[in-house]
């Protein structure tokens, strides 16, 4: 498995807001945001249900990554996808990053994996 989530009550954009309020509260930020309905839409002129990923990156967490391994960067911001359902409700799933990370040989590099993910699991945990 390389990801994990819920469902939030309310709708899309309310939990975009949400999810990015809660992940505020455990460091990170929203490094960048992509919109996918909105790029479908553009480039294949197909109507897709919001979909948006969001990279998010805590600056702590990231310096001590790049500090043990440069390349690291491959791999990081930590994604987070927030996407309108089939029946309208609406799901937000982290990307595991003990899951990505186990591809670095590194024991300091599984440490700050499982830190991460810590904190996104309380984010998720914070969602309603």
């Amino acid at each position: 498995m390389y990801g994990f989530g819920k469902k939030v009550k309310g709708d899309f954009d309310s939990a975009v807001e949400q999810v990015t309020e809660a992940l505020k509260g455990e460091g990170f930020g929203v490094l960048t945001e992509i919109d996918v309905k909105a790029v479908m839409k553009k480039k294949l002129d197909l109507d897709k249900r919001p979909y948006k990923i969001l990279g998010a990156c805590n600056p702590q967490l990231a310096d001590k990554a790049l500090t043990a391994d440069a390349d690291i960067g491959l791999l990081l911001p930590c994604n987070v996808v927030v996407r309108e359902e089939e029946d309208g409700s609406v799901s937000v799933n982290f990307m595991d990053p003990e899951a990505v990370l186990k591809l670095v040989d590194k024991p300091e590099i599984h440490t700050l994996a499982a830190d991460v993910k810590s904190r996104l699991e309380r984010v998720r945990d914070a969602l309603s």
